[in-house]
């Protein structure tokens, strides 16, 4: 009887790509990473922005490689051994991408950065020097002195170097 309206073709339907929330009385079950995420600060091809860092990535990615791979691992181990094996592993495969978007991986859980604009594996085969000068920027902007590495980045955030361990309040007294 009445004409059917359709939606404009511009709005989305009611619910699309929104991420679905755990049942409320669920249990032992982490949110998703989507609720807590933030946007990368530069885009994956913004690599004009840092025309040093995107030659030294390009010429030897190596060594940008391990300064990011240092601070995703807070330091457990160096930078050269991090660089050694991505080298390695580019010279003998050709598969430090495989290397490398693992380390991409991890520093998003870490920073809840989104997994753009494609999966973390497509990104560094596609594009790998673009995307370690983005993860590189990404961590300066951050406050990481990639220069320096982890221990010392950590000992200038500390003050006067000395960390104070968290205060604990008794239990219950009868």
């Amino acid at each position: 009887m009445y004409p059917h309206k359709s939606p404009s073709p511009s709005a989305p339907p009611p619910g699309y790509a929104q991420p679905s929330r755990p049942p409320p009385n669920a249990t032992d079950v982490s949110a998703s990473p989507l609720f807590s995420q933030t946007s990368w600060s530069t885009g994956l091809c913004d690599c004009c922005i840092d025309i040093p860092n995107c030659c030294l990535t390009f010429w030897c990615p190596c060594i940008i490689f391990g300064q990011i791979a240092e601070i995703v691992d807070k330091g457990r181990t160096s930078c050269g051994v991090h660089g050694v094996r991505y080298a390695l592993i580019n010279v003998l495969t050709c598969c430090g991408c495989l290397y490398s978007c693992t380390y991409r991986t991890k520093m998003r859980r870490q920073q809840g950065l989104p997994e753009a604009p494609t999966n973390d594996c497509c990104v560094h085969f596609c594009c790998g020097p673009c995307a370690l000068c983005q993860e590189y920027r990404e961590l300066q902007h951050r406050g990481f002195d990639m220069s320096i590495g982890w221990q010392e980045s950590m000992d200038r955030s500390m003050p006067n170097g000395i960390q104070i361990p968290p205060v604990t309040h008794g239990g219950m007294n009868r």
